[in-house]
């Protein structure tokens, strides 16, 4: 897909989340005009102080209003002055308060949706997109590409507008009292404004700079934390540190150009203010010795001048946190923007409850273009039997569970079980009927019970404990220290490999499914271990169909067949049943499991 798409879908979800959430965005709303309005009003009381009061000037015709204060006299017309300025800073410091909480809310709930939808579409993305992908980048840009994302949504939507009604505003009212005044203080905007666009370039190109080094740093360090036993038995710690440092010095190098520039933007607008209210002071001093305007409406002039610079600095350091975000925005939209795997059929059925046939009819299959892994493959395994898959690694044997398990989709062929294309049942049903034990033997640092229980969500603590014996579990998860809610270290780290694989099995056995597939159950466990899989795998048959995958054909005597993948081909072993297959033929791929 196109960035163009990305970019849709990131806009489709953060419309989703605001269109929900219109009740805050009007609230914020009002605290924006509100501000707006006390800092309109803010320098007011001090004119009719300055000007009405203590010079006893004539009220003007638009603060005729406050005629009757003044004809009390000056001390009740200056407390009343007085408690104006602090109602007006009240409503200033209610309203910026009300906007900066709603503003933050939505900035947050944005985000939380943002990540939400992140993680789903990355759970739906094929596994040669994950294969390919680093998964410390993956990480970088849900945790903390949202989060500058965030920023925008909080400070650049809402408080982006407030600053332009403020400017708008205050500019109206400028004229109002002094055009020629005002045309003089505008003269210094434009300038300004051409150095924050040309230090807003160099922001975006050293964040997106600094964004990659940050996602490299984080995969290096998921990298190496993940793979620290081998390091460590190696003695290989200074080469890795150095490789790190390396990351860290390139992503130092690419921050410091980044503040650099973000500098910049807070020093041109510091100059640039500083400038034009000392532009305002001589000139407007000079307005006033003409007669041309009154004191007071010099203060006015001046507070709306520094005013007036105080949103243009905000929106320099708003434009700088938009030049990440727009960066950020990018890479999310890398992720966007790639398809996730074919959904469902509209009309596509429910697999349960399934018998357990399959068949494969001439499936081709390649992980790259123009490099089959299976070709032209046909062969048929009938409800409950026991079929042994042996072949040296990369001869393709997994290949064939990830097409039985829709992880991968055929270029030609057809994937039937139980006489129905795969394609027509739903994903998630047909695999609620596999039970499946990987080769790598993957645990969550969870509880045992829940490890088991995550084949089958609802299952009974009587049903993870049946499941637990039936792979042979039940009798060391017992002598653990809280027994089945004893919680695992990382990846299962805590219990031996043998233990491992026992829990893996119980995990697939918890659901009782009808179909069991087991990828190389003994391949990197100890001779007991592998006796007590061996022991239970026997025990399983009980009418379900079971497919294990092996590199020899050590302890598969008793199997129904035995199909052996070698030399492109599948052939079966000796003395094979009157009902074995034709012959298949499946190019081998070194490499591929």
């Amino acid at each position: 897909m196109s960035q163009r798409s990305g970019r849709a879908r990131l806009l489709a979800i953060v419309r989703q989340c605001l269109g929900q959430m219109r009740g805050s965005i009007v609230l914020a709303a009002t605290g924006i005009v509100g501000v707006a309005c006390a800092e309109l009003a803010g320098p007011w009381p001090l004119k009719i102080i300055f000007d009405h009061i203590l010079l006893a000037k004539p009220l003007p015709g638009r603060l005729e209003f406050v005629a009757p204060l003044i004809s009390l006299g000056a001390w009740p017309a200056l407390a009343a002055m007085a408690g104006a300025i602090a109602g007006i800073a009240l409503l200033l410091g209610s309203c910026a308060y009300l906007q900066s909480y709603l503003t933050a809310k939505i900035g947050h709930m944005v985000v939380y949706r943002l990540r939400g939808a992140l993680f789903s579409h990355l759970q739906r993305l094929s596994l040669v997109f994950h294969h390919r992908a680093r998964s410390g980048e993956l990480i970088t840009k849900v945790a903390s590409d949202t989060n500058l994302l965030r920023d925008v949504f909080a400070d650049w939507g809402l408080s982006f507008a407030g600053h332009v009604v403020t400017m708008l505003a205050m500019l109206v009212v400028m004229f109002t009292l002094n055009g020629r005044l005002t045309l003089v203080v505008l003269m210094t905007l434009p300038p300004l404004f051409f150095v924050l666009y040309r230090l807003n370039r160099s922001i975006r190109s050293s964040v997106r700079e600094q964004r990659k080094h940050e996602g490299r740093m984080a995969s290096r360090l998921n990298e190496v934390l993940s793979s620290m036993a081998l390091i460590q038995a190696f003695g290989r710690q200074s080469h890795e540190e150095e490789r790190f440092q390396s990351e860290i010095e390139d992503n130092l190098r690419s921050g410091i150009r980044t503040a650099r520039a973000t500098a910049g933007v807070s020093r041109a607008v510091a100059l640039v203010s500083a400038l034009g209210i000392a532009i305002t002071v001589l000139f407007g001093a000079a307005q006033v010795l003409a007669g041309r305007l009154t004191p007071g409406e010099l203060l006015v002039f001046l507070a709306y001048v520094a005013s007036l610079y105080k949103p243009v600095r905000d929106l320099g350091r708003l434009s700088s946190k938009f030049s990440r975000a727009a960066v950020s925005a990018a890479r999310i939209e890398e992720i966007l923007a790639i398809e996730p795997d074919a959904e469902d059929a509209p009309d596509a059925i429910e697999a349960a409850p399934l018998s357990g046939e399959i068949v494969f009819e001439r499936v081709t299959f390649c992980y790259a273009p123009g490099r089959p892994v299976l070709q032209d493959v046909s062969f048929r395994i009938r409800a409950g039997e026991r079929i042994a898959l042996i072949g040296p690694s990369g001869a393709g044997k997994s290949t064939i569970l990830s097409l039985l398990l829709r992880l991968y989709e055929p270029q030609s062929g057809r994937i039937l079980v139980d006489g129905v294309d795969v394609r027509r049942y739903r994903r998630d049903s047909l695999r609620r009927e596999i039970g499946i034990v990987l080769q790598d033997n993957l645990l969550f640092g969870v509880s045992v019970r829940e490890n088991i229980a995550y084949g089958k969500p609802d299952a009974t603590p009587e049903e993870v404990e049946a499941a637990a014996r039936s792979a042979r579990a039940h009798e060391f998860i017992v002598d653990l220290p809280e027994g089945y809610d004893s919680v695992l270290g990382e990846r299962g780290v805590t219990v031996s490999g043998g233990q491992r694989q026992r829990l893996c099995l119980a995990r697939a056995l918890v659901k009782r499914p009808p179909i069991l597939v087991m990828d190389e159950p003994t391949a990197a466990v100890d001779p007991l271990s592998a006796r007590l899989i061996h022991e239970s795998v026997a025990r399983l048959h009980q009418g379900r169909t079971l497919i294990v995958i092996a590199h020899d054909l050590a302890d598969f005597a008793d199997f129904d067949r035995v199909l052996v993948m070698e030399n492109a081909r599948i052939t079966e072993a000796p003395k094979r049943p009157a009902h074995a297959p034709s012959l298949i033929v499946v190019p081998r791929e070194k490499g591929t499991a």
